[in-house]
């Protein structure tokens, strides 16, 4: 799709998930959809209801800087939306492709980092840009494979956990906030590169077995996770509240590492403890007697395979 094109379709989203009463506006109640109308956003834009209609029709291929300002404005759009919309207006700047793995090829995760990992009493995976599981340590398989009915492995995806595993939706008791955040962080980290036969692969799957991906993917959020608490439902241990953070894996473009983790002393501390404990006894393959790298690099590292 062209960029002028994905633009008319940023606008065209934005407009219709921001109501009047977000931008101060009086709602007749009588509008068709509960959206902004074209003209409402050329008025708080400050530009002519012809020149939005096209750049929502693609037509306008052009705007100024300031115009993308006053409707990142209007839309009430955060930094990374903002970024997006930039991106998006810059028809003759180059689009940043992600890394491409060929098919029945492997994404190569370091070993040493693996290595890392499995040092790790807390759960820690490595994926991809789009999502795909790349590499998981044993805290991680125990986690998941004791609160999600599918679990998360080296070639899973953790938005097919999300929208695909009827446990998902018990799992995370803010399920709707996991979501929303996972589908906007999508959006964030591909960018204008919607080229790539993985993502492309991905959101057709997604589109057609799940209507809730399906509208927030509609929605066209963009939001970088960084770091956030999330709130977990454990069969196990009960209610936990963790810290998950993302990095960039700095010589891999495109890689993160996502490590799940507590605060030091917290009850969900102990219970996080108890859990991997108890994981490793009940599953021996999945505790620290787990097959590593040995020191001259000959076998392979458990979740070294790509997804």
């Amino acid at each position: 799709m062209a960029s002028e094109s994905l633009l008319g379709e940023f606008l065209r989203a934005r407009r219709a998930i921001t109501t009047p009463a977000q931008i101060g506006l009086p709602d007749s109640g009588l509008r068709r959809t509960p959206g902004l109308r074209r003209e409402e956003v050329a008025m708080l834009a400050d530009v002519s209801t012809d020149y939005y209609i096209r750049l929502e029709q693609g037509r306008e291929r052009h705007p100024s800087d300031q115009v993308l300002g006053a409707l990142a404005e209007v839309f009430g759009l955060g930094a990374d939306a903002t970024a997006h919309l930039y991106a998006l207006a810059r028809t003759d700047m180059p689009v940043h492709r992600g890394p491409r793995v060929p098919a029945g090829a492997t994404a190569r995760v370091s070993p040493h980092l693996i290595r890392l990992m499995h040092t790790w009493r807390t759960p820690a995976f490595v994926m991809s840009r789009c999502m795909d599981v790349l590499a998981i340590n044993p805290p991680a398989v125990a986690f998941y494979r004791q609160g999600l009915r599918a679990g998360l492995k080296v070639g899973g995806n953790v938005l097919d956990t999300i929208f695909l595993d009827a446990a998902a939706r018990r799992f995370y008791p803010d399920w709707e906030f996991v979501a929303h955040n996972a589908v906007a962080h999508l959006r964030a980290v591909v960018g204008r590169d919607l080229g790539d036969p993985r993502l492309a692969e991905l959101v057709d799957e997604l589109s057609d077995r799940s209507d809730d991906f399906r509208r927030l993917w509609a929605r066209h959020d963009v939001r970088k996770e960084i770091s956030h608490v999330v709130c977990f439902r454990h069969d196990l241990v009960g209610e936990l509240t963790l810290d998950c953070d993302m990095f960039s894996v700095a010589e891999a473009p495109g890689q993160q590492l996502v490590t799940i983790q507590a605060a030091p002393g917290s009850p969900s501390a102990r219970a996080l403890a108890v859990l991997c404990r108890q994981a490793r006894e009940r599953d021996p393959a999945s505790g620290p007697s787990a097959r590593r790298s040995d020191p001259g690099g000959e076998r392979p590292v458990p979740g070294e395979a790509s997804c």
